[in-house]
């Protein structure tokens, strides 16, 4: 009897696809693959989708429409299709679709990052960007950053006097939690305090949780069934930051230190205060605490990694940043955050990686909230939109020689990563534009300048420059996929 049902339900789905087609016959939607019923073009997405949309963008155009199981979905591959979505229709586009999987890891729907565009999100933001993100709190942690960095240095030292290979991914990983960890907690923690299995681990197992593309959130009617095995894995990584993150609030209500107030105390006592502006609870805060975690702690070790990965690659390159570095500060001191500034050639090559190797290829998906016309297009509400920034990034009709590592295409040029120049858009635009772009800079640039002025690199067992491995691990980010394994040699005078 039951094998009766399935097939009635079959067909009656097939029914509602068909039906769906011939409505949308009428409306100009963008084009792209047919797809098939139920399942639409999820077949065509592999392991790396940021560069299976890439190819067939390059079929069907910079606005592409795609069913994605029983979702509409347009896919945007061009600086001046990027604009229309998050510029000229920027509040149409502001809301997130579903995802069953940061639901579950993330308290429901409180994560800043993934969370409807409202209330809500509204003053999640503003409390995220007062309180932690802003100007003056970036210039608070200075002195944080200079003690962290300096103790990552110190052991690269005693490595590089051992001639001991080092993977140097994972050293900067630990930094950035570090940093991380004391910006939000007020203090850091060890590697297995987490879990056994590390920091390192627990992110990068929540990133590719949060970008997989999960069924269920394309075809409801079987995410119960949770084929994909995600939601358990999301069930597990909650339960582990949720263990860790109650730890850290009992602490802090324990504590009262008011002579130093971090984040999660700003969090506390908003939530015990009577201002019914933010109505936030506990929840709301382990979430928001997850999201910092993951977004600071991941896209600066990932940038950086690809940075070190490129500069090796490209020797001479890494010798005019070096160049640079001694004009600038010299080879009898380490680089101060006021020397960066100065540092005009190194910030063209962050600019450089960040266009090929943007932190999150695809950026967290947008959701029409009401039907729209873009470019003569028909757009549905609900269509997910998703922006590679990768492809943009590459786009022949943006960049001369696109898949070149070429720093000095922006010499002169007034194009910047913060959401204004579509062509680059590293951390997003608009609404939903990452609001911690000022210190992922700031990292970013110090740490690089700090490792590229204080050592050589040179890879191990005979390997060449030209053998690296440039391939890309998918996730939320998209960190270089081979450790980055190398001997540092000490160039400051002592």
């Amino acid at each position: 009897m039951a094998w009766i049902w399935m097939i009635i339900i079959m067909f009656a789905l097939v029914l509602l696809f068909r039906s769906w087609l011939l409505k949308n016959k009428a409306k100009n939607l963008p084009p792209g693959p047919k797809g098939f019923p139920i399942l639409g073009s999820l077949h065509l997405l592999g392991k790396l989708p940021h560069r299976d949309i890439q190819r067939l963008s390059q079929r069907y155009g910079p606005i592409m429409h795609m069913k994605l199981g029983l979702v509409n979905t347009i896919v945007v591959s061009s600086p001046e299709a990027a604009a229309l979505f998050l510029k000229t229709h920027d509040l149409v586009f502001a809301s997130r679709p579903q995802n069953q999987v940061f639901k579950h890891m993330s308290y429901g729907e409180r994560s800043m990052v993934f969370s409807k565009y409202g209330h809500y999100w509204r003053n999640m933001r503003k409390i995220c960007t007062l309180e932690l993100l802003s100007n003056q709190k970036v210039n608070f942690f200075k002195s944080m950053r200079r003690e962290e960095l300096s103790l990552l240095i110190d052991e690269l030292r005693e490595a590089a006097k051992s001639e001991v290979v080092v993977n140097l991914s994972s050293k900067v990983c630990s930094l950035s939690a570090n940093m991380t960890c004391l910006m939000i907690f007020g203090k850091k923690f060890e590697d297995r305090d987490l879990d056994e299995r590390g920091f390192k681990w627990v992110v990068q197992e929540a990133l590719k949780l949060a970008a997989a593309f999960n069924l269920g959130d394309f075809i409801p009617f079987i995410s119960a069934l949770d084929l994909q095995g995600l939601i358990q894995r999301a069930k597990c990584v909650n339960k582990v930051c949720d263990r860790f993150f109650e730890r850290i609030l009992d602490e802090h209500l324990e504590s009262k230190n008011d002579d130093s107030k971090d984040f999660v105390d700003v969090m506390l006592g908003i939530m015990g205060s009577e201002v019914t502006e933010y109505q936030i609870d506990r929840s709301s805060i382990k979430a928001i605490m997850l999201d910092i975690l993951l977004a600071a702690t991941d896209s600066s070790a990932v940038t950086i990694g690809w940075a070190v990965a490129e500069l090796i690659k490209h020797p001479y390159v890494m010798k005019n940043v070096q160049d640079e570095l001694e004009k600038v500060v010299g080879l009898n001191r380490m680089v101060e955050e006021t020397d960066l500034c100065h540092l005009t050639y190194l910030e063209i090559v962050v600019k450089e990686v960040l266009r090929l190797h943007p932190p999150g290829p695809l950026i967290v998906p947008h959701e029409a909230v009401k039907d729209c016309t873009v470019n003569n297009f028909h757009i549905p509400k609900k269509s997910r939109i998703i922006i590679n920034v990768w492809a943009i990034g590459r786009n022949p009709s943006a960049w001369t020689d696109a898949e070149k590592f070429f720093p000095e295409r922006f010499i002169g040029s007034q194009v910047d990563v913060k959401g204004k120049d579509f062509q680059l858009l590293p951390f997003g635009s608009g609404r939903r534009g990452c609001p911690g772009i000022q210190v992922g800079l700031v990292t970013v640039h110090l740490i690089l300048a700090q490792l590229i002025h204080c050592f050589d690199w040179k890879l191990p067992n005979g390997m060449l420059p030209a053998d690296l491995d440039m391939m890309e691990a998918f996730g939320l980010s998209c960190p270089i996929a081979q450790d980055i394994m190398v001997t540092p040699i000490y160039r400051l005078r002592d």
